[in-house]
């Protein structure tokens, strides 16, 4: 079994996305391939996505994982970053890295870019799996936890800090990434994307509501959208029995 090829790609800027890529082998060769798209501040090593890529190395299929512009292994300094920007890494990214139809597996913020790169690519997405998906997450969940002060500071300062969770540092949040987000907002209407989707959101997930699962199937333009509601599931999903559903729930959408 051959071990992920480890490199970086170029962007036009400079920055460098760091990524793993496995090739297909085999009979698997004609199967679509899978993207993983990591969470807000974490990384291609958190455990869905090793998870995903173990995965498709038992199968034979392609897979990529890449950190995004500012996280991980990737360049770039995180306050800088925005959605547009991220949405257009991945896009590159699956230009450059990846070939013939790709099921995305975005979690949390990653779903936003997932849902993003599927817009911008609809020929080379042949599914979408959302693992606590948080599209408009800027909008709808960071703004309104800020307090009047923050606010004010944002407006003033053009930046503020944000507790981290899980054991990570404070963050910055910028004016800038709250702006520019805005003209990426996905949930504010039809979302023309077609393909069968998945999603997988946890009732006890403190960090984005399982509503925001519900309003993003309501949204979908597609008529195979499944949503799985785990009563007991926190944000991570990142438990063994969560781990074994979304890899069958993958398993289910690759034999689609």
């Amino acid at each position: 079994m051959s071990e992920p090829v480890r490199a970086t790609l170029a962007r036009p800027d400079g920055a460098r996305l760091a990524y793993r890529r496995t090739m297909p082998r085999g009979s698997a060769s004609g199967a679509p391939g899978i993207v993983f798209l990591h969470g807000f501040r974490s990384d291609m090593t958190g455990q869905k996505a090793l998870a995903v890529e173990a995965f498709c190395r038992e199968r034979g299929l392609a897979c990529l994982l890449f950190d995004g512009f500012g996280h991980g292994a990737s360049t770039g300094d995180f306050a800088e970053g925005t959605i547009g920007r991220w949405a257009e890494d991945a896009a590159a990214a699956i230009d450059a890295l990846t070939e013939g139809p790709q099921i995305l597996v975005g979690s949390s913020f990653g779903g936003w870019i997932m849902l993003l790169a599927a817009l911008a690519r609809p020929n080379r997405v042949a599914a979408l799996l959302g693992i606590a998906a948080a599209p408009d997450f800027t909008e709808d969940l960071i703004l309104p936890a800020l307090s009047p002060e923050a606010r004010r500071r944002l407006e003033k300062q053009g930046q503020v800090m944000v507790p981290g969770s899980y054991g990570l540092p404070d963050y910055p949040i910028t004016g800038r990434l709250i702006e520019e987000a805005r003209r990426h907002l996905v949930l504010r209407g039809p979302i023309p994307i077609a393909c069968p989707v998945r999603l997988i959101h946890g009732i006890a997930d403190a960090d984005v509501p399982w509503q925001t699962s519900l309003r993003l199937a309501d949204k979908l333009a597609s008529r195979d959208v499944m949503l799985t509601l785990v009563k007991d599931g926190g944000h991570r999903l990142s438990e063994p029995q969560d781990l074994a559903r979304m890899l069958a729930t993958l398993e289910g959408l690759v034999q689609q």
